[in-house]
C-alpha cells in the first residue's frame, strides 16, 4: 500500500471515535499492550509526560513540548484529533511523522490488526510509541484522548501527570457528575509519579487527594504557588503577568496563543516546568519564554482562538463544550466588534441544548455540520438554536457559510467559527 490507500485502510477498517462515537471507546487496555507488546513494548524505551483535562490539554502539551525543544530535549508530541492530516497527531521537533514510517508500520501489523480487530486510536497510540521510541526520543509529551484510566495513552509510567482541569464532557462515556469524570481523568496518575492539578474545584478536590495518596504520588496545584495578576493583548500576542507568592517581581510572558483562557493553561505549565526542574530536567526561564512566545511555531498548533483574517476579523476556536465555550464567549465580550457572526456545527453525542444555551442572542447565526457521521445535521441545530431565540440560517458546508458571512460583514465585525474540531477542520483558511 502506498501513504494514501495506508490512511484509507486505517480510516475505513478501524472503528473510529471521530467518526461514530462512543462504540469505538473501549473501557480496556487489552488491544494496546497486544500491540505493544508485539511491537517490543517501545513505550518502555522514552520518558513521557502524560496530560488529560476535559479542557486545555492540547494547548498545555503544545506549550510543553515547545518549552523543552527550545531547552534542547528532542521532543515527541502525541495529541489528537488532527484538524488536517493524519500526521499532525505524531510529532517530533514539530515535525510531522514521515509517510514512510507509517505504511511501514501499518503493513508490518497488519496481520495483528486483522486478528484482533483494535480502534483507530489504538492503532494510532502503538504507532506514536513505537516512532518515538524507532526516533530515539529524549521525551515525549502525550495528550490523553478521552478520558484517563482506559484510555489507550495510560500503558505508559511517565514522568510526569498533569489534569488541566475537569468540565461536562463526554458524560455518557465517563460518568454524569464532576466526581465520576474526575476519578477517569485521575486514573493517569501513577504510583510515585508526581501530579500537577491545573484547575482545582471543590467536586474534584477529594478524588484527586485520595488517588495521590493512595499512588504515593506527590500532588501539585497550579494555583498554590502563583496567580495571574493581569493580561494584555498586543501584536496578535497575549501577555501574561504573572505574581509568584513570596516575590515581589512579576513576570510577563508573551504567548502565539492570544485567547485570554491560556493564562489558566500557562500556570498549568509553568507548574509543570518547576516540577520537571524538581526532577533534573535543564530548562530555564529563558526556554519558558521562548517555547512559549514560538508555541504556534514550534508545534503547529491551531484552532485555538486562531485569527486568520482581519477586517473582518475571523477566528478559528475548536471550543465545543460547556466550559469551552463559557470561555469563548468571554473572550468575545473582550473584543471590540460592531456585529458577531457565529458558524457552529457540533456533533450528535455532546451536549447541544447546554452550549446553544450560553451563546448570545445578538448574534448572526449560520448553522452547518463537518462532513463525519458523527455531525448534528445542521437543520436540526438550526431548530434546537431556534427553541433558544438564535436565529440564522442553514449552511452545511463552513467554507460557504464563511464566504456567505463575509459578504454580509462590515470590516469591524467579528465571524467566528467553532462547535467541533471537525467543523473547524474543513475550514480552508485563506
Amino acid at each position: 500500500m502506498n501513504y494514501q490507500q495506508t490512511i484509507e485502510y486505517l480510516f475505513s477498517r478501524l472503528p473510529m471515535y471521530s467518526r461514530i462515537g462512543a462504540a469505538a471507546f473501549k473501557k480496556d487496555l487489552t488491544n494496546t499492550i497486544t500491540l505493544c507488546d508485539h511491537l517490543g513494548n517501545p513505550h518502555q524505551k522514552f520518558k513521557s509526560i502524560h496530560i488529560a483535562g476535559t479542557n486545555g490539554k492540547g494547548s498545555v502539551s503544545h506549550m510543553l513540548a515547545a518549552i523543552l525543544q527550545t531547552a534542547g530535549y528532542k521532543t515527541g508530541l502525541y495529541t489528537s484529533p488532527h484538524l488536517k492530516d493524519f500526521r499532525e497527531r505524531i510529532k517530533v521537533n514539530g515535525n510531522e511523522i514521515n509517510k514512510e514510517f507509517i505504511t511501514a508500520f501499518t503493513e508490518k501489523i497488519k496481520p495483528l490488526i486483522e486478528e484482533i480487530e483494535p480502534s483507530f486510536f489504538e492503532i494510532t497510540v502503538a504507532m506514536a510509541f513505537d516512532y518515538f521510541a524507532e526516533q530515539k526520543v529524549d521525551i515525549a509529551v502525550v495528550e490523553v484522548g478521552l478520558g484517563g484510566r482506559y484510555d489507550s495513552t495510560s500503558i505508559i509510567t511517565p514522568e510526569l501527570s498533569v489534569i488541566t482541569n475537569i468540565g461536562w464532557d463526554h458524560m455518557n462515556i465517563l460518568g454524569d457528575s464532576l466526581e465520576k469524570i474526575a476519578f477517569e481523568k485521575a486514573g493517569i496518575i501513577k504510583t510515585n509519579v508526581p501530579v500537577v492539578i491545573g484547575e482545582m474545584i471543590t467536586e474534584t478536590k477529594t478524588v484527586f487527594e485520595n488517588t495521590a495518596s493512595e499512588k504515593n504520588a506527590p500532588l501539585y496545584l497550579a494555583t498554590r504557588e502563583r496567580h495571574v495578576a493581569g493580561w494584555k493583548w498586543e501584536k496578535h500576542e497575549l501577555i501574561v503577568e504573572i505574581a509568584e507568592n513570596e516575590k515581589t517581581d512579576h513576570k510577563k510572558y508573551h504567548l502565539d496563543l492570544p485567547g485570554i483562557y491560556q493564562s489558566k493553561n500557562l500556570l498549568t505549565v509553568l507548574e509543570a516546568c518547576s516540577v520537571l526542574k524538581e526532577l533534573k530536567y535543564n530548562i530555564d526561564e529563558n526556554e519558558i519564554r521562548e517555547g512559549l512566545q514560538k508555541t504556534k511555531k514550534l508545534t503547529g498548533l491551531h484552532g485555538r482562538w486562531e485569527i486568520i483574517h482581519e477586517n473582518p476579523m475571523i477566528v478559528l476556536d475548536v471550543g465545543h463544550n460547556e466550559d469551552g465555550i463559557k470561555q469563548i464567549i468571554q473572550q468575545i465580550e473582550l473584543t471590540t466588534h460592531h456585529d458577531l457572526h457565529i458558524i457552529i456545527g457540533m456533533v450528535k453525542d455532546k451536549e447541544i441544548d447546554t452550549v446553544l444555551s450560553l451563546l448570545p442572542h445578538s448574534a448572526n447565526y449560520y448553522f452547518a455540520q463537518a462532513n463525519i457521521p458523527r455531525a448534528l445535521p445542521a437543520e436540526t441545530l438550526k431548530q434546537k438554536a431556534g427553541e433558544l431565540n438564535l436565529k440564522g440560517k442553514v449552511i452545511p458546508d463552513v467554507n460557504e457559510a464563511i464566504k456567505q458571512a463575509r459578504s454580509k460583514a462590515h470590516k469591524d465585525d467579528v465571524i467566528l467559527v467553532c462547535g467541533s474540531v471537525f467543523l473547524v477542520g474543513e475550514v480552508n483558511i485563506t
